[in-house]
């Protein structure tokens, strides 16, 4: 049996370039450059057909351990909630108070990049925040 050699995770959205970049923000990930023979992405996505311009993007963790990030535009718009997301892991090995703290800290850190914060989980010991990113796909600080 052959293992697994890579994951990516795959988006589906209204606006692939400005969602990419916005999870760069979050996650710290890079564009990666531009396909062989041409100088930018405006020029690369000039190259397609019309309807095919800007229906993709992507973004990658420049140390190559995290999955590649992939948008690709749909049609239809989000109705309901998301079946998988995405966990932002600041407070890892955190607990109680200082935890929360560090959580609050990057909520902070997101919402004027666009991220929109639903609630908060807390129970007195762990904690997450669910968060909303630009185009409504929740996911969470823990």
């Amino acid at each position: 049996m052959s293992s697994i050699k890579q994951v990516q995770v795959t988006f589906d959205c209204a606006e692939p370039e400005r969602l990419a970049r916005f999870w760069c923000e979050v996650l710290g990930y890079v564009v990666p450059p531009p396909p062989a023979g041409f100088a930018t992405w405006d020029d690369f996505h000039r190259s397609q057909a019309p309807e095919d311009q800007g229906s993709w993007f992507a973004c990658s963790d420049p140390s190559g351990v995290g999955p590649r990030l992939y948008f690709q535009r749909v049609p239809e718009g989000k109705v309901v909630k998301n079946r998988v997301h995405l966990d932002v892991r600041v407070g890892t090995g955190l607990v109680g108070e200082e935890r929360l703290a560090a959580l609050e800290a990057e909520c902070a850190r997101l919402v004027p990049l666009g991220a929109v914060r639903v609630r908060l989980l807390y129970d007195g010991h762990d904690s997450c925040i669910v968060m909303q990113d630009i185009e409504g796909n929740e996911f969470c600080i823990d």
